[in-house]
This record gives structure tokens, sequence and C-alpha cells, in this order.
């Protein structure tokens, strides 16, 4: 009887997570709440996540106390290596999985869309981060604290920058853009200045702004300039990281795959993958750049799939059901 896996790729605003088995069949997929260990702590993270994981045990019709073997569990905002120890030291008690591996969600971005399991990944859902491997084993990344160290990004942060320029458009600092019109309909309000008002008071909690990120790119595409200024700084973000990467890992002079996964990256857009493959030319010229196709979580499947000892058939079947799939709608609770 094949062995259970199950596959979690939790970003900051939602988590995915697969339950599997060994011979490559999908089991069950379940979404919740994103993983903020940063704001909510270690311990009400690892319990969320264990929940989550009964879940798609019930949704596969499957006793909470089924035995699973490997659980990859590849998480945002778990950016150090002591972080990634208290994470696995707590979902090893709470029983998750007989095997546990934890590690941050790029390096699933790259499992998923590497080969041969080297090259840089950059994540661009509600945040931003990025990391690399060599293809000897070293590897080198961020400390991705957000503003105090430096970070920028993601579509958080393209919300945040778009609804800033629509009030400066409104009160005479900044450039004329279509933004005042088109971002506050999002939350059913009148003006800019309202969805402000509504986030300052907490009628409107900071990371719901994350939905408006979608019509900075709309406009962005339709010619709006002070929008298109907007993504083309996250590209220039992007690029700025895909590029210190390779030089600290000294792969510059290095054909190297760069895959770009996440919200801001896996859509239907092109202005973005256009101005981060310009940048690259003129950067790195050797890197490879590359969208993913899948869902991110494909990344940490393989990783389950590959610890537990499954053929490679298995793996390759399992990528083509969640490449099919599409991811589940998180409950009402959880989102």
């Amino acid at each position: 009887m094949p062995d259970l896996v199950v596959g979690v790729d939790g970003g900051n605003s939602k988590t995915d997570l697969v339950l599997a088995d060994t011979e490559g069949r999908l089991l069950s997929w379940v979404r919740g709440a994103g993983t903020r260990p940063h704001t909510e702590g270690m311990e009400a993270t690892t319990d969320r996540l264990a929940r989550l994981a009964r879940r798609a045990l019930a949704e596969a019709g499957l006793p909470g106390t089924t035995r699973v073997a490997v659980g990859a569990y590849f998480l945002a905002n778990v950016d150090r290596r002591a972080q990634e120890r208290l994470a696995l030291r707590q979902l090893t008690q709470l029983g998750v999985a007989a095997r546990t591996v934890v590690r941050n969600d790029t390096l699933a971005v790259l499992r998923a869309g590497a080969p041969d399991g080297w090259g840089v990944a950059v994540v661009s859902g509600a945040g931003i981060n990025a990391a690399a491997v060599h293809p000897g084993g070293r590897s080198a990344r961020f400390l991705s604290l957000g503003d105090i160290t430096g970070d920028w990004g993601g579509g958080l942060a393209v919300a945040r920058a778009g609804l800033g320029a629509a009030v400066r458009a409104g009160d005479g600092r900044g450039p004329a853009t279509r933004l005042r019109q088109d971002l506050p309909a999002h939350f059913g309000l009148d003006s800019v200045e309202s969805v402000a008002l509504a986030v300052s008071g907490g009628d409107i909690p900071v990371i719901a702004l994350h939905g408006l990120a979608p019509l900075v790119f709309a406009s962005a595409a339709e010619g709006d300039a002070v929008a298109r200024g907007i993504v083309e700084r996250l590209g220039d973000e992007i690029v700025a990281m895909v590029t210190a990467l390779l030089r600290r890992l000294r792969l510059l002079r290095t054909p190297t795959p760069v895959v770009l996964g996440g919200g801001t990256l896996q859509n239907d857009h092109v202005l973005l993958p256009e101005h981060i493959r310009t940048g690259l030319s003129t950067e790195a010229p050797l890197a490879r750049p590359l969208v993913l196709d899948v869902p991110p979580v494909a990344g940490a499947l393989t990783e389950a799939l590959e610890t537990a000892g499954a053929p490679s058939a298995a793996r390759r079947r399992l990528r083509e059901t969640v490449a099919a799939r599409k991811p589940p709608e998180p409950r009402v609770a959880d989102a």
C-alpha cells in the first residue's frame, strides 16, 4: 500500500496543502490562511498548519490519525535557520508526519521550476523574497525582514504604492492617474481617501490592500504612466535581487535558471516579466528567466515524494495533476 505525503506552500496571504500518495495520486487539496509567524508567533502558525493537514485527511475520507510518511512544509516568513528549526520542532511535536521537512517558500518555487534543483527563485506574492542554490549545494538568501532590511515588492507593496500615488494625485503632490477612479470600488467606497482612512482606522485590514494589486497591473497595461512606474519598480527590484544572488554565488558567468513564481508573476500580465527579462539581459546576460507554469505547491510535493523514495513517474504524474487542477477557494473562516 502506498505511503501518504503532504506538500505545503505557505505564503503571506494563503497556504496551499496537498495530500497525495507515493504513486502520484492527488487525494485532496485544501487552502488556508497565510503563514505569518513573525506577527502571530510560530506556535499559532504551526497549530494552524496541523489543523489544515487534518482537514486534508478528512476531505480525502481518512481519519485524522492516519499516518503521513513525509510532510514538506515550505513557509513564508521562515527566513532564518533558527526559524526553520523552531518550525520543524513544533510540527514534529504536533505529529503532522513521520518525517518533516521545513524550508522557506522560495525554495518551493525553485523545486517546481528548476529541473536540476539549482538556480535562483523569486517569489512575489503578497510579499517578496528570493533565494539561490549553487550546483555544488551552496545557497544564498536575504535577511528579508521588511523595510528595516531594505525590502520592497510583492502585491501588497504594489497596492500600497498605488493607493499612495492615487492620494498624491488628488492633493497635488503627484501626477494624475486613473488609479483614483479604479481603486476605491474594490472596497465599495467612493474615494481613495476613504480607503486610506478605513485602513488607518482599522476598518480595512492592511493585508486586504493586497486585493488592489491586480487593479494597479491592469491600469499599467492600459497605459497609465503612474501605474506602469510602480510595476516597473517591482521589476527593477526583482532584477536587483536576482543579480545580487548570482554575484554572491559566483554564477554570473554560468547559464542559470531563474524561476519566477507567486501571484504577481504567475498571471496574464506581460509587462512585469518583460521588464525583468530586459533588465536581466543587461545585468546578468546568462540568466535564464522563466515564469513558473504550475502552482508552487508542486515543488513542495516534489520534495515530499523524493524524501519518501517515490519513483520519478509518480512525481511527474502528480505534477501534471497539480498543473491541471484549479486550486480550491479558501473557506470563509480562513479568508
